[in-house]
């Protein structure tokens, strides 16, 4: 079970406003991508064309993957600011470093566990190939 942090009112709205800028800057971005996409549409000439728009989708499809998942961090993030978790390790319940979270106010790790869980992927990965 994860133990609750005390913010003072201070930080607690500094990370709260730094998350909502972060939200807001990638639903930003990710309503320009879906009204460039529009081109994607026309059916291309010849045969080069087409790869190169199917390459052109397949790139922004996993961009827009990638925007959903930051997008849902960020969420999650403001939700454990509001009920007094942000901060606080997922893994091992020790509090997760200020400097860190100024970086990466999504982080739900500190920096050991971070790290256990790269290598252990990492490891993984290796096994697998």
């Amino acid at each position: 079970m994860l133990r609750k942090t005390v913010l003072t009112e201070e930080k607690r709205e500094y990370f709260k406003n730094a998350l909502s800028q972060m939200l807001d800057a990638v639903l930003s971005d990710t309503g320009k991508d879906a009204r460039s996409i529009a081109y994607f549409r026309g059916d291309s000439g010849d045969l080069t064309d087409r790869a190169s728009l199917d390459i052109d989708k397949n790139v922004n499809f996993r961009i827009r993957e990638r925007e959903s998942r930051l997008i849902q961090k960020i969420k999650d993030a403001l939700i454990r600011v509001e009920n007094g978790t942000f901060g606080i390790c997922e893994e091992c319940g020790s509090k997760i470093p200020e400097k860190r979270l100024r970086v990466r106010p999504i982080a739900t790790l500190c920096i050991r566990c971070k790290e256990e869980e790269e290598g252990a992927k990492g490891i993984n990965a290796r096994r697998s190939a």
